[in-house]
């Protein structure tokens, strides 16, 4: 068997795990009603059930730095997959929430390890020229996953019952298990470095507090202003603070931050959580907008926002390819400049639009994301030393939850904020000024889009390809 089947058996196998992975990280979002009712919880319990998946996944991140280089591929791969379906078979199993939960947890801890080690893995695997295209077939899965998740979960719930979004994935996951064991080889050199304790309690009580915050600020009052909200984000600051000081002066860190001294990296990093804070938080507001002002169900909702998606992460490895022919700033900067074009239409929203306006522009949005989001961040992974791949793998992963979910507080705050003083003075808002306050509200919070989209622009036109091996080979 020549080194590219072998490669493409890799691929296979790492794309089928990380899709069911990452696909229940939303397949249970539309389920959540149903939960509340079968448990009998309240809705901040039940959504501990997506805000406890994204914590796990962030707070485990920057472990996968030294996972990586502890254990071989093949045993890490195959762990994380049995995991994973240990946690998928305890939720399907559940005889009340915290069993469903538990599961939940357990699941979470084999995607957050699972995502940096396949990207890991494809960089040792691939060169540069070709990663635009393999970080672009990741792309899509890692798009079209979540895209996917509400839709096929509405229609597992109605048909089959809840149980089966956890039971149906168990299947896939066996043939994942049987399929690895059998073709996946070991890519790399194990290094088994020393684990720093405390960088371990730093960052996690870092990590939590941060997107714990930042998650919970759109439905606490006061939001930012509130003590709990303000307590529990200062101390999240300071541990990450700490953390970042700890990995500077150690021999050996956790998660080694000398990958921002390479400018093209610190670069790409820079675009990709301003891109990822704009999805995200679009990804929220969109579909409150449709369902408020617009008048639309949560169902209809969710079908005009699916085209966009859906093509988003279809294009993903299209863009990657060009990015391999091209390079990074001739297809990110034009990405940016739509992007920017779509955050000043939504700038300037209103009820009145056509929906099929509304799904045209929401198309753009995502397709202008897929232009710029992979090829950023293969760019910047590009820029770094082999040795350093497991740290800058770590570091953008573990970047993207709380970008995400900075972006959906700083939005929701803002769209809120400037709600309520639209509504300023009135005692009995009727529907139509509750909907016009919140279109100004939508409109304030893409104008801080705005801003950050120009920063990044800024920032693209001074990216440059990056080639680390072909600079020491110019060097020398």
């Amino acid at each position: 068997m020549d080194n590219q089947v072998k490669r493409k058996i890799i691929m296979i196998v790492f794309l089928v795990g990380t899709f069911f992975m990452i696909l229940n990280e939303t397949l249970l979002n539309i389920a959540l009603k149903e939960l509340m009712s079968v448990f009998n919880v309240d809705a901040p319990t039940v959504q501990w059930m997506a805000t406890g998946f994204m914590l796990v996944m962030g707070v485990l991140t920057p472990l996968s730095a030294v996972v990586n280089q502890w254990f071989t591929t093949r045993r890490l791969f195959l762990g994380l997959v049995t995991v994973f379906t240990i946690g998928t078979l305890t939720a399907g199993l559940a005889i009340n929430f915290p069993m469903l939960l538990v599961g939940r947890m357990i699941q979470a801890a084999g995607t957050g390890l699972m995502i940096p080690t396949v990207m890991n893995a494809m960089l040792l695997l691939y060169n540069e020229h070709e990663r635009g295209k393999i970080m672009g077939q990741f792309g899509l899965v890692i798009m079209f996953a979540p895209a996917l998740g509400p839709t096929l979960s509405g229609v597992i719930v109605d048909y089959m019952g809840w149980r089966w979004l956890f039971l149906i994935v168990i299947p896939f996951m066996m043939f994942t298990f049987i399929f690895a064991y059998r073709y996946l080889q070991n890519v790399g050199e194990i290094t088994r470095p020393k684990i720093d304790v405390f960088s371990i309690i730093l960052s996690t009580i870092g990590i939590s507090t941060i997107i714990y915050s930042v998650s919970s600020v759109s439905s606490t009052e006061g939001g930012f202003s509130n003590p709990s909200i303000f307590i529990t984000l200062i101390v999240g600051i300071i541990m990450m603070t700490l953390f970042v000081f700890r990995q500077l002066k150690l021999d050996e860190p956790l998660l080694d931050l000398k990958v921002f001294k390479y400018h093209n990296y610190t670069k790409g990093v820079i675009i990709f959580v301003v891109v990822i804070m704009t999805m995200f938080a679009s990804e929220i507001v969109m579909p409150m907008y449709l369902q408020g002002p617009m008048g639309f169900s949560a169902k209809i909702a969710g079908l005009i926002l699916l085209p966009g998606a859906l093509l988003n992460g279809f294009l993903s490895p299209f863009m990657g390819a060009i990015f391999d022919k091209i390079g990074p700033r001739k297809l990110v900067v034009p990405g940016l400049i739509v992007l920017l074009c779509v955050s000043i239409f939504y700038s300037t929203i209103h009820p009145g639009i056509s929906v099929w306006v509304f799904v045209v522009v929401y198309i753009i949005l995502m397709i202008s994301i897929s232009a710029v989001l992979m090829p950023a961040n293969t760019n910047a992974l590009n820029a770094i030393p082999k040795e350093m791949y497991p740290h800058g793998t770590a570091v953008s992963n573990m970047l993207q939850p709380i970008g995400g979910a900075l972006g959906i507080a700083v939005f929701v705050s803002i769209m809120n904020s400037g709600q309520t003083t639209a509504l300023q003075g009135i005692k009995n808002p009727t529907t139509e000024q509750i909907n016009n306050a919140m279109t100004v509200g939508i409109h304030h919070s893409y104008w801080f889009g705005i801003v950050l989209l120009v920063l990044a622009i800024i920032v693209g036109f001074t990216v440059t390809r990056a080639n680390y091996s072909k600079s020491l080979e110019e060097k020398s």
